[in-house]
């Protein structure tokens, strides 16, 4: 199963503007990916790459100032679709362009949505949570 990512506002939005605002344009970054040449295919790759990592670490700080419960775990999946998609970056270097793009159409979108749905919205029902008072 494959679709063109498009951000969903019913599905997407989690209601914290600095996510909602990654996760837009993370969705936009892998359908301009789908969508275009083998030539503007490596930079946009790169974009992707480093839009994740900034992405990752900005989430990171937020569930460690949060105290998040999950974080060892969400980190820890973050930590390893980052290796992923910088093993691909490694493959496509190495002319695999293919089996990159069949990646980025077939994996990339499906692993985001269940991410957003299962991990970011966890946490962000722990961002929401009323503040307890002692």
């Amino acid at each position: 199963m494959s679709h063109q990512p498009v951000w969903d506002a019913s599905r997407h939005t989690l209601g914290v503007t600095e996510l909602d605002d990654a996760h837009s344009k993370f969705i936009a970054q892998v359908a301009a990916l789908i969508a275009a040449t083998d030539t503007d295919f490596p930079p946009l790759f790169q974009a992707l790459i480093s839009h994740t990592r900034d992405h990752f670490m900005q989430e990171g700080k937020l569930m460690r100032d949060a105290k998040y419960p999950g974080l060892a775990m969400h980190e820890g999946e973050h930590h390893r679709v980052l290796g992923e998609l910088q093993q691909l970056n490694r493959t496509l270097k190495r002319g695999r362009l293919p089996l990159v793009r069949a990646f980025v159409k077939h994996g990339l979108a499906e692993w985001f949505d269940t991410h957003l749905a299962m991990m970011d919205s966890a946490l962000v029902a722990h961002l929401k949570r009323p503040v307890q008072v002692l």
